[in-house]
């Protein structure tokens, strides 16, 4: 790829479907203007028959007028005027096509198909259209209004709302020791656990040490926490709220850390009480920062506080920002929308969930022996049809294709892929054939751009995140900590267009659209239907019986960090 990469990069040309764009469009204006000219004409000639002269009038007018003078002396002579007669079967003939255009149109409601069968080789090639967009565009229906694709979501008057109570602004910097965090995970996991080890250092009355990141998870990747976020916003934003140190002073250096993995789902009782063990230890280290809050009965300032954090304080570095802002701009160059699709159709996950589905024999096989050589795996046997059919599985790529397309996506749609390495030799193979406009960070940013960060997995996703957070649509395929992490961030940043699938009800259309039980337009009905409630739009985050079984924070900040606009509860 070129040191620079203009926006020529993602011109129509580069679409099969946008090149027809302008050909297509001027040839609709040309049948419609054909259409109000025949209508009118029409209009014209049955309101007034006798006095319609239709086209070439001159000549008729010199026929008929020649007629009556060839026959003067002011005598009626009963001479058929044979231009008048013409004219009015033309009339005719023209209320006859209209009324036949009109019926026609009546009965298509099968959509676009009745259409497209009319349609010959030599039409495509005055349409600039190829093969294969006659055969895609044929077994799908017309391209929805934009405004119903791409619009922006009803907020019921919610907004941000993580103002600081006043009376919890920090005022001096005593505290009663440090606490060192170790985060877990991957990059959205460690950001959202994070979020929660501020709130713990403010319950603890503790200051905070700059987090170190997990070097050892999945991906490998060394980068520390200044390699992805900008450490100096952190410590500004949060100022007014906690202590932040860069390391532990020297006095405190050689001091052994109370060690301790947090309880999971702790109540803020909990970390209060560990107060008394940091005031003796004066240091103490959090092995895990995962789930370590519950989602509800938190006070509300402390909520506030986990939002601040995530969503306000934890922005990445200059470095990363820019190229995600870059890859925005390229993207919305043109038809300045996009989907971002976060498919989890990587190795790690399928190999996780037991989930094959759409993969050979070998490719199944290589799953299942990374399964078992997991230890921290617990679950090693698993039926992966009954797992599908369960809505336990990541979509498959077909699959979102196919979901895609029935939401109303054309397939001229700009889709940003937001994963890691997709697995399987042929999995993409459907989605690519609907959708030709796939991009990834690899494909839209130059080999300059990408020099330092193609080896860290975890500064390569926070360039997604962002992607993804500025997205005309997210939709994410399977549960995870990006699909949580960014729904949430688009919700507190005005419930942006989030689109969560229904994998088990979709996976059952599917296979009873592929054995031929629904046609195509009953599985797009029944799609919508079962979907038009999952756009991403505000309702109250739901309980469950426990922590692990209720929905997460961080996925729906609502209530906590949204609130009516002109009612926000400024509870302490």
């Amino acid at each position: 790829m070129a040191a620079s990469l203009s926006s020529s990069s993602l011109s129509p040309a580069s679409s099969p479907s946008s090149s027809s764009s302008s050909v297509t469009s001027g040839a609709h204006r040309r049948r419609l203007t054909d259409v109000e000219r025949d209508a009118a004409a029409t209009d014209y000639c049955v309101g007034a028959v006798p006095s319609c002269t239709g086209t070439g009038s001159d000549d008729d007018d010199g026929e008929a007028g020649s007629a009556r003078r060839g026959h003067g002396n002011g005598k009626r002579v009963p001479v058929v005027d044979r231009a008048w007669v013409r004219n009015a079967v033309a009339c005719l003939l023209g209320v006859a096509v209209v009324v036949g255009l009109a019926m026609s149109s009546h009965r298509g409601d099968v959509g676009v198909g009745r259409l497209v069968r009319r349609v010959d080789a030599g039409d495509a090639q005055v349409l600039g259209w190829r093969e294969e967009n006659l055969t895609a565009f044929a077994r799908r229906p017309p391209d929805p209004p934009m405004t119903q694709i791409w619009m922006k979501l009803d907020s019921k008057d919610y907004t941000k709302c993580i103002e600081r109570p006043k009376n919890r602004y920090r005022i001096n910097s005593a505290t009663s020791g440090y606490v060192i965090v170790n985060a877990n995970g991957g990059l959205n996991q460690m950001r959202m656990g994070i979020s929660d080890m501020v709130a713990v250092a403010k319950l603890m009355n503790a200051t905070l040490v700059i987090p170190t990141l997990d070097h050892k998870s999945f991906w490998t990747d060394p980068s520390d926490f200044k390699d992805i976020f900008d450490v100096e916003h952190f410590k500004e934003t949060l100022k007014d709220d906690i202590m932040i140190v860069d390391s532990l002073p020297p006095d405190y250096k050689n001091l052994k850390p109370y060690i301790r993995a947090p309880k999971s789902w702790a109540k803020a009782s909990y970390y209060r009480a560990f107060s008394r063990t940091l005031k003796k230890a004066k240091v103490v280290k959090f092995t895990h920062t995962d789930s370590r809050f519950v989602n509800n009965g938190l006070p509300p300032s402390i909520q506030r506080l986990r939002c601040r954090a995530n969503y306000e304080a934890l922005k990445y570095n200059q470095e990363i920002e820019e190229l995600g802002n870059n890859l925005v701009d390229r993207l919305r160059n043109g038809t300045n929308h996009y989907v971002a699709l976060h498919l989890r159709y990587e190795k790690d996950m399928l190999a996780f969930t037991g989930c094959s589905h759409n993969l050979t024999h070998q490719e199944a096989e290589e799953l299942r022996e990374m399964r078992l050589k997991v230890q921290h795996w617990k679950e090693k046997e698993i039926n992966s049809e009954e797992r599908r059919l369960q809505g336990g599985c990541p979509m498959t790529p077909r699959e979102a294709a196919l979901f895609l397309k029935a939401m109303g996506y054309p397939s001229s749609t700009k889709i940003y892929i937001v994963a890691g390495e997709l697995y399987g030799a042929h999995s993409m193979g459907a989605l690519k054939a609907e959708y030709p406009n796939i991009y990834t960070h690899y494909s839209l940013a130059t080999a300059n751009e990408l020099e330092s960060l193609k080896m860290y997995q975890n500064r390569l996703a926070a360039v997604d995140y962002n992607v993804a957070l500025h997205s005309d649509a997210f939709v994410y395929t399977y549960d995870g900590n990006m699909a949580k992490a960014v729904q949430g961030h688009r919700r507190y940043e005005g419930f942006r267009m989030t689109i969560n699938p229904d994998r088990k009800k979709l996976v059952e259309l599917i296979d009873k659209f592929d054995e031929g039980t629904i046609n195509r337009n009953e599985f797009e009905s029944e799609v919508q239907k079962h979907h038009k409630n999952r756009l991403g739009g505000p309702y109250q985050r739901l309980s469950g019986r426990s922590p692990r079984q209720e929905e997460y924070f961080y996925a729906n900040p609502l209530p906590g960090c949204l609130c009516k606009t002109n009612t926000q509860d400024q509870v302490a």
